[in-house]
């Protein structure tokens, strides 16, 4: 009876561990395809370079997966069935010596295993990182700061942050977007869960990758290499958008500044203050390159880097007092009076 059990004990396991690897692959190869926005979910890849890093995972996951099992069945079974009885204490148990076969067997097997993964990963690393550019792609340099990405547009002549706009790549029609990997002050790296893997920003040390994102949506990312104080709290937004929707938000990102006389006292105190000397403004002497380009400010849904809503309330206490938002930010506290912090706030409004 206790046998029994114990085999029983045994085959409950078994099943549980095979229902956890089923339900990781189920997981993995879903997609939200009527989702509009989307988390950091591994399990839903929805780009050919997420994709091939998932399959890949999945297939080392089962091939580890069996030898855990293999392994602890006989583990199981060894110590069930040569378990030490009442009988034969004081007794030394037989001695079994080495069998030639068995040595050989499972010195050939795991050598055969790792170079079956080794192949595998190879592959993948290969094609990711080795993928042609095609003349059609979407060229972005991505640009690293202590907090926030930069985003640089070289054929559209747009310059935007925090927030990267790219189009749809039609499997039948393909459009890749090439991301060029900068840094401009420590070590970051791009991370978009759902459209690639993780790629480092290193100093005077450019990397690339690329996003082909099969349908639309909003798509989260993070900063996954720690770069200072505020971190986690570099995080980042891809928008992917249908080819019309892209087309109109070049368009609308290439205009300058909306000049609006009724925010002319608010631009007034922006330009007479330090803020034009890290931030740019098309249109305007603000020519700064420390921090994001403001000239379409509110077309952005987030500010400090996702930290925070693009409302009015928070935007007023950010230029307010930044470490509100965003503690050991780069961005200074300007002191401004009531009505100039209004008057700057009602300019920032402005920038659509």
């Amino acid at each position: 009876m206790s046998m029994w059990r114990k085999s029983s004990t045994v085959r409950s396991l078994a099943q549980a561990i095979l229902l956890l690897f089923w339900s990781a692959m189920t997981g993995w190869g879903s997609e939200p395809k009527g989702s509009s926005s989307h988390g950091t979910n591994i399990f839903a890849p929805a780009s050919t370079p997420a994709k091939s890093i998932a399959d890949l995972s999945v297939f080392v996951l089962v091939v580890t997966g069996i030898i855990f099992i293999v392994v602890f069945v006989l583990l199981v079974y060894s110590v069930v069935k040569f378990r030490g009885r009442a009988r034969d204490a004081g007794r030394e148990p037989a001695q079994v010596y080495g069998s030639t076969q068995i040595e050989v067997a499972w010195t050939i097997i795991p050598i055969l295993i790792v170079v079956v993964l080794f192949l595998a990963t190879a592959r993948v690393i290969h094609a990711i990182q080795d993928a042609p550019e095609p003349a059609g792609a979407v060229q972005v340099t991505v640009i690293g700061h202590q907090y926030w990405w930069e985003f640089r547009y070289p054929r559209l002549g747009i310059v935007t942050a925090n927030e990267l706009h790219i189009p749809v790549s039609d499997p039948g029609h393909p459009i890749p977007t090439f991301l060029q990997l900068l840094s401009a002050d420590t070590d970051h790296s791009f991370w978009v869960p759902e459209l690639a893997g993780k790629t480092d920003l290193i100093p005077n040390h450019p990397n690339r990758m690329w996003l082909d994102p099969q349908h639309t949506g909003v798509f989260l990312g993070q900063c996954a290499q720690y770069c200072g104080t505020q971190h986690a709290k570099m995080l980042l937004r891809v928008s992917v958008d249908g080819a019309e929707d892209f087309a109109a938000w070049v368009r609308a990102q290439q205009t300058s500044a909306v000049e609006d006389a009724g925010a002319i006292a608010g631009r007034r105190v922006f330009e007479s203050n330090a803020c034009m000397n890290c931030h740019a403004v098309a249109g305007t002497a603000a020519d700064g390159r420390f921090g994001p380009d403001l000239t379409h400010l509110m077309s952005r849904a987030t500010i400090a880097a996702g930290a925070a809503k693009n409302t009015h309330e928070n935007l007023r206490l950010w230029i307010q007092d930044p470490s509100r938002i965003k503690p050991g930010s780069l961005m200074p506290a300007m002191q401004l009076s009531d009505p100039d912090l209004d008057a700057v706030v009602s300019y920032m409004e402005t920038l659509r």
